[in-house]
């Protein structure tokens, strides 16, 4: 299974704590999404909107263990779902991604990645839960 990630997953920081296989790679988009800022949080939800576009991270031939690993990682406020995603050869390939379900908890906002706050996120989200 590929896997289109858009937030704290992009960084190689946060993908390497949570899933064991190394996988390639490639930069990515998603059309017909936004990213928005979390009111209080530092990670983002994407939702639909037409006309709307993401950038991210397509990771390939993602094995089962690391899909529930993802799974797990995301949690309740995530749903794992098919996409179609653009790679820079202008290919469409079909991923999956985890659509924010919480819409509420969105700020309106986008979410700017050269702004996030990394060892913030780990702290909260990585030390503890997976142990790596």
């Amino acid at each position: 299974m590929h896997i289109f990630t858009y937030g704290s997953l992009m960084f190689p920081e946060i993908w390497q704590r949570v899933v064991r296989g190394d996988y390639r790679s490639a930069p990515a988009t998603a059309q017909g999404y936004a990213r928005y800022a979390l009111a209080d949080d530092t990670y983002p939800g994407m939702i639909a909107r037409p006309q709307a576009m993401v950038e991210g991270v397509l990771y390939l031939d993602i094995d089962a263990q690391d899909v529930a690993a993802l799974d797990a990682f995301e949690g309740s406020e995530y749903r794992r779902d098919s996409v179609n995603v653009v790679i820079n050869s202008g290919a469409i390939v079909i991923a999956c991604t985890y659509i924010f379900m919480a819409e509420q908890r969105l700020s309106g906002l986008p979410w700017e990645p050269q702004a996030f706050q990394m060892s913030r996120f780990i702290g909260s989200y990585c030390r503890d839960k997976l142990g790596r």
